[in-house]
């Protein structure tokens, strides 16, 4: 693997890290800025939505200027938002600062997997963007712990300031490594809105949002789902998403080596069992044991589904894969948000916090659902091609021309 991967991988784990990490220093950050829980939980919330409102539009600002540059700057902008976090003297500039790092999560991630996948042979594509989403997915195992664990004993703030050298870190490894690839000619901001006039690539973003959010619908809400039902301390919560983590590695890892050779059974099989664990879930989450294994199955299963449902985006909107990319990265965290949202209603509706369970079961349900349909339109729509094919192989089985 090109040594850019590399490069690309530690922005997303500085974007991982920035991400989640929040979870962990939230109680720390209300108390110094004397505000309520709910209200600290503006930054997670607007971090979300502000993917998903920076994706596309930091996408089309960077329309004309090579990705490798459009990298860079989204690599400064996501260290100034970090920085600003840390300095932040006011509740309301830490969230502006959030809202500013959150601009360039989904347009590197999306532009970085059009990079990846420009670094590698065709064969290899899934595969190189998986190496890249390594860096998203350690993050959760080194990243968040660690932030975690010393912004409690050093200050929230030092946590920041740690993501934002990161943040540097990722700047000059993109700077230094990954080349001036060629933009592609003739490609406008025209083509690349085109690019979403295919059905399959609609398709693909649905079961992003719908697969992803499934897993979300149950690790929102795991913190009391492990203490209340399992009966964990408030201090093993960590570790379980540890063990979450781990899984995302290895899924997201087997899901770029298997999403090259057969990427629609790969994911027909990953968001079935996705559905099946989730399902299960509300039994296992009553045993200490059962509970951590299947938590590691869900960051397994889930992150399975991030390779090949990012190329199959590539793949539908390869003329203008650009936005198609971005906007696919800001369906991860559309599916987060309506995930925990809905999650939030069944808890309150007095079904207890098992109940997200099978919100997640039903979205990743749906999610499975839509594969088998575009797959199925795919079959139907390259049948006719087969057969105009056949006959001008076998120009003797046309009819004559009366």
């Amino acid at each position: 693997m090109p040594l850019a991967l590399l490069a690309l991988a530690i922005g997303a784990f500085g974007i991982g890290t920035t991400e989640f990490v929040m979870v962990g220093l939230l109680p720390q950050i209300a108390t110094d800025y004397g505000v309520s829980i709910p209200t600290a939980g503006l930054l997670v919330t607007g971090y979300a939505l502000g993917v998903v409102v920076g994706a596309p539009l930091m996408t089309v600002l960077g329309t004309r200027i090579s990705r490798k540059r459009m990298l860079m700057l989204l690599m400064g902008l996501f260290t100034a938002g970090n920085l600003l976090s840390a300095l932040a003297p006011t509740f309301g500039l830490m969230l502006a600062g959030r809202i500013l790092a959150s601009l360039a999560h989904g347009a590197f991630l999306g532009i970085g997997s059009v990079v990846a996948a420009d670094l590698v042979a065709p064969q290899k594509k899934a595969g190189a963007i998986a190496m890249m989403f390594t860096g998203l997915t350690v993050a959760n195992v080194v990243g968040v712990p660690l932030g975690t664990l010393i912004g409690q004993s050093l200050g929230w703030r030092t946590t920041f300031f740690l993501v934002a050298a990161l943040g540097l870190v990722g700047l000059a490894g993109i700077a230094r490594l990954v080349p001036e690839l060629p933009r592609p000619q003739g490609v406008r901001l025209r083509h690349e809105i085109a690019a979403f006039r295919n059905v399959q690539v609609l398709l693909a973003m649905a079961m992003t949002v719908l697969g992803f959010g499934g897993v979300f619908a149950a690790v929102t809400y795991l913190a009391p789902m492990m203490t209340h039902a399992a009966g964990f301390a408030d201090g093993s919560v960590t570790w379980l998403l540890v063990l979450f983590g781990l899984g995302m590695v290895g899924g997201n890892l087997l899901g770029g080596r298997y999403a090259d050779r057969r990427l629609m059974p790969m994911l027909y099989t990953t968001l079935g069992g996705l559905a099946l664990v989730l399902a299960l879930f509300t039994v296992t989450a009553h045993n200490k044991v059962a509970a951590a294994v299947t938590i590691t199955l869900i960051g397994a299963l889930g992150f399975a589904t991030v390779p090949p449902l990012q190329k199959r985006v590539l793949d539908h909107a390869s003329g203008a894969p650009t936005l198609a990319s971005a906007v696919n990265i800001g369906a991860f965290n559309l599916g987060n948000a309506l995930a925990a949202w809905l999650g939030g209603l069944v808890i309150a509706g007095g079904l207890g916090y098992t109940a997200p369970n099978w919100v997640g079961a039903a979205m990743a349900g749906s999610a499975l659902v839509i594969a088998l349909v575009s797959s199925a339109l795919e079959r139907r729509g390259s049948a006719p091609n087969r057969q105009d094919h056949a006959a001008v192989e076998n120009p003797r089985q046309q009819p004559a021309l009366r």
